[in-house]
């Protein structure tokens, strides 16, 4: 088929490079000229496992293109995918300007029937604005279809959450789209879900407020286990085997971050305030992610007492591993409040130091991470990278003033970390 995604952030370029994998016609559209050249040259804006390759293959087998003109992907194309930014707002709604624009964009361009498809996350009922837009600003009068298809990708992990779906939501108001909406996916081999329009835009929000939710609950657990002298790994490894419950998403850490839970489960409280019901366990939610960052804090400040001149190593800036996103990462967050108690930091991640750069100014980035506790009076662990597990321990030791670690991950062993005489602090151990 001929598609058309317009916007090539995370969402929208490993949605159009998987699309051309699978033996679509791909146009990714971007407003940023730049970035488009960039990728035109075999760039890649983003680190995201597999993505580069896919890229590279796909531009070179003519099936991937970019451009920055709206007009020629929604000429060129059956399809059109909306997957541009959908960012908070400071009382938990989402700006929707960018969704409006490019509607209206589409609608300008539109000389015959197409159908567009929301594959941003978006707040209920915002299908319907979309085709209002389309049909007011659409000179030449055709018809079209308004698709509601969420992603459920996650970073890190996006090539294969979509080369492997376990579902595919559509929502439609008609059946005229269903038929080709399949075609879009079947390469995939994944269950198809079709319902209406609102509640496929629900679908997304309840799914990540509920892992939200999981993730808020097995900190809070942690907290009882510290208190219990208990073990949060063994206690979620035993909640996890029963099949109604689940493993996935009970790791308890310094908190959930990144550009989709946070502003998702604050859209969707909002969502709910909208229409009249106060979803008071979403709050509570939100509450439980902001209190577990203080109680790991605390546990820095009382070890260390004080944090004024002490030179601290931090491990991890990604808002979670395999990433370089470091939008509203609790790692950031976590530094830039160490640093406002005056202290010193270096920092080292695998792929998220370039940039973190914009949002640390003041630390020292190193390359090697068992370079990083060179002169420090403790190892932070901020993000769950699986390459920090393999840390030399003993050389990190005696870079040290004191062997002190305070992993906000659960990565080490707290008895294997005892006998090698740290003075290790974790989560809910």
């Amino acid at each position: 088929m001929k598609l058309t995604i317009i916007g090539t952030g995370y969402v929208g370029l490993v949605t159009g490079t998987c699309f051309a994998e699978v033996g679509h016609h791909v146009i990714c559209v971007d407003s940023d000229a730049n970035k488009v050249e960039m990728l035109r040259r075999g760039g890649i804006p983003i680190y995201e496992p597999g993505l580069e390759e896919l890229v590279k293959k796909n531009v070179a087998a003519g099936r991937l293109s970019f451009t920055n003109s709206t007009a020629e992907g929604v000429e060129k194309s059956d399809v059109i995918f909306i997957a541009v930014p959908t960012p908070p707002q400071p009382d938990g709604s989402v700006d929707l300007s960018y969704i409006e624009r490019v509607a209206r964009d589409i609608a300008g361009a539109m000389t015959s029937y197409k159908i567009v498809v929301d594959k941003s996350t978006v707040p209920v009922k915002t299908g319907e604005k979309v085709a209002e837009t389309i049909k007011r600003y659409c000179k030449a009068q055709v018809e079209f279809d308004v698709v509601s298809n969420p992603e459920f990708l996650r970073e890190g992990f996006a090539v294969d959450d979509l080369m492997k779906p376990d579902r595919v939501v559509v929502g439609v108001r008609s059946p005229r789209p269903v038929a080709a909406m399949k075609q879009v996916y079947e390469p995939f081999n994944a269950p198809i879900i079709v319902t209406d329009i609102n509640s496929a835009e629900l679908i997304k929000h309840a799914s990540n407020s509920f892992l939200a939710l999981k993730i808020s609950y097995i900190n809070a657990v942690s907290i009882l286990c510290e208190a219990a002298g208990a073990n949060v790994q063994e206690v979620a490894t035993g909640m996890g085997l029963d099949d109604r419950i689940g493993r996935r998403f009970l790791n308890a850490g310094i908190g959930f971050g990144g550009s989709c839970f946070p502003k998702d489960l604050s859209a969707f409280i909002k969502i709910s305030e909208q229409v009249g019901y106060d979803f008071r366990l979403l709050k509570e939610v939100q509450n439980i992610n902001a209190e577990q960052m203080e109680r790991f804090i605390k546990k820095i400040t009382e070890t260390l007492w004080v944090l004024k001149d002490k030179k601290i190593a931090v491990l991890g800036l990604a808002f979670k591993q395999n990433t370089d996103d470091v939008r509203s990462s609790p790692a950031i967050d976590l530094c830039q409040r160490m640093l406002k108690e005056g202290a010193t930091l270096r920092v080292h991640d695998p792929k998220a130091m370039d940039k973190a750069r914009a949002v640390l100014p003041n630390v020292t980035f190193v390359d090697d991470m068992n370079d990083v506790a060179q002169g420090c009076d403790a190892i932070v662990v901020a993000t769950e990278w699986d390459e920090f597990k393999k840390l030399d321990l003993e050389r990190s030791r005696e870079a040290l003033s004191a062997p002190i670690m305070f992993d906000g991950r659960n990565l080490f062993d707290p008895q294997e970390m005892e006998k090698l005489g740290w003075i290790y602090k974790s989560i809910g151990r």
